[in-house]
């Protein structure tokens, strides 16, 4: 058992579903490439995706 290669795990991409290595040196893990990463991203910013709940409420930072 000590002897036997260590395989690396696989999992999907969360945007294409392709089958990604985890491991760091994945840079771009969970992502399969630079191109998913940036994609997810900008699904982010433009609010398809998000955490669902009760909106946060805006603080003042001069009341600090």
């Amino acid at each position: 058992m000590a002897n036997e290669p260590r395989t690396e795990k696989l999992a999907p991409c969360p945007h294409c579903d392709m089958p990604v290595h985890w491991s760091k040196r994945n840079p771009y893990r969970p992502f399969c490439s630079n191109r998913c990463r940036l994609i997810d991203l900008g699904a982010w910013l433009d609010g398809d995706r998000y955490i669902p709940g009760e909106p946060a409420q805006p603080t003042d930072p001069d009341e600090t």
